[in-house]
């Protein structure tokens, strides 16, 4: 069997191309049924996110077209429209690519913590519908095994390389666990939208989020919990949040030093932490001036992301050398199973010819023949049986230079 490795990420294709080979969700399950029953593969996973769409596999015979030529069929595309963008790993290199995909090495954001459960979706999905075996099981686990030894040996994920995750480690740090915070969030865009998911993984007690349209408000708190205001209400809540974070794309400041004035008199002075990420900025600079006020700017943010990706990087190099060792250990397993599977082969073989050999002498007493003549014609047939075909092998090897074969057999008979 040789596993595969099979994808379109965003290293290798653009997006319009990348969307157009993505699974929904829903539509995995039948597709990797379809997969498995018409292509040579008989276990198959599929991750499809807004980066990448990859197909794992095992196939009995190794073929790069098969899998191509199924995606192009399924998503109704020419192949020309899927092979130039796609990229092929087999064996040892499929597992060294699963391995950094769920480590956060191959990401768009070095070290990223959302592939690995994005991984452990697909592979939940696959089994499910039934397409996982043996290796694909073991494979998948050792991959998440592997990706959280990453985690856990290396900074990988530790250093903040993004605006969102910055801002969210900042208010981490300065008030330590978020369990017992109240965040409020100013803007609906894409950036506040990410960074209402990273504070929502790290447990943030309450949740406001102000919008000029408040129905976006609603959708991420429909996500993520809290409750949604309008930003002209910003005034009313703002004593309430002990963490303002705002990117919006309004001309002017949003929050002035005055409504901050009021909000710090209502809280008796308990610190507020602020990070402006829009430009031009929504808070005055003004508030900074204030006592209790703790305010970011994105160029302040900046900085520890720089710091953070050089971080990640060298941990990158760590995290390098652990994948290429659990690689290894993979590979052996692997190639454990291709020898007991060719041990069984091998005893069924000279079962076979033993029954055989066993039978023609039962015959040949039950004629009468002489025993001591029967053991002799048993012995000798029965060993020219079992060492007719290696011996035939030798020769061909020995008249063709295939020293290889030569050395495996001394070392296989201990000759």
């Amino acid at each position: 069997m040789t596993l595969v490795a099979f994808g379109i990420n965003h290293k290798t294709a653009p997006v319009d191309i990348r969307e157009k080979v993505s699974f929904a969700p829903e539509r995995i399950p039948l597709a990797l049924k379809d997969l498995t029953s018409s292509s040579g593969i008989h276990e198959a996973a599929i991750l499809s996110t807004c980066n990448r769409t990859e197909v794992y596999c095992g196939m009995h015979e190794f073929n790069e077209n098969g899998i191509v030529e199924w995606i192009s069929e399924y998503h109704k595309l020419p192949s020309s429209k899927v092979k130039p963008y796609s990229y092929t790993h087999p064996n040892q290199n499929a597992v060294r690519h699963m391995l950094r995909v769920a480590s956060g090495l191959d990401s768009l954001v070095l070290g990223e913590p959302q592939i690995l459960g994005q991984m452990k979706v697909a592979f939940s999905a696959a089994n499910e519908a039934g397409t996982t075996g043996k290796i694909l099981n073991r494979l998948f686990q050792h991959t998440f095994k592997s990706a959280k030894q990453v985690r856990t040996d290396t900074a990988i994920g530790s250093s903040p390389v993004s605006v969102a995750f910055s801002a969210v480690s900042l208010a981490k740090q300065f008030f330590g666990e978020l369990s017992s915070s109240t965040v409020m969030l100013i803007g609906a865009g894409e950036t506040v939208e990410l960074t209402a998911r990273h504070l929502h993984e790290q447990g943030i007690g309450r949740m406001i989020v102000a919008n000029r349209t408040i129905e976006k408000a609603h959708k991420l708190t429909e996500e993520f919990g809290g409750y949604a205001i309008a930003l002209t209400e910003i005034s009313d809540h703002l004593a309430e949040a002990d963490i303002i974070i705002s990117s919006t794309a309004s001309p002017i400041p949003i929050l002035g030093k005055g409504a901050v004035e009021s909000a710090l008199k209502v809280r008796k002075h308990k610190p507020m932490f602020m990070v402006d990420i829009a430009v031009p900025r929504d808070i005055e600079p003004e508030v900074d001036d204030l006592d209790d006020v703790y305010l970011y700017t994105v160029d302040d943010l900046q900085e520890v992301i720089d710091e953070g990706m050089k971080s990640r990087q060298d941990a990158a190099k760590q995290a390098e050398e652990i994948i290429d060792s659990q690689v290894i250990h993979f590979m052996e397993w692997v190639n454990a199973q291709d020898s007991v599977s060719t041990i069984r082969a091998f005893r069924a073989n000279a079962e076979r010819t033993q029954a055989e050999m066993l039978q023609k002498s039962k015959r040949m007493l039950t004629a009468g023949e002489d025993p001591a003549h029967i053991l002799d014609v048993l012995a000798h047939q029965l060993t020219n049986k079992l060492i007719h075909e290696p011996c035939s092998q030798l020769r061909s090897a020995g008249n063709k230079e295939r020293a290889v074969l030569l050395d495996a057999t001394r070392t296989l008979f201990k000759l």
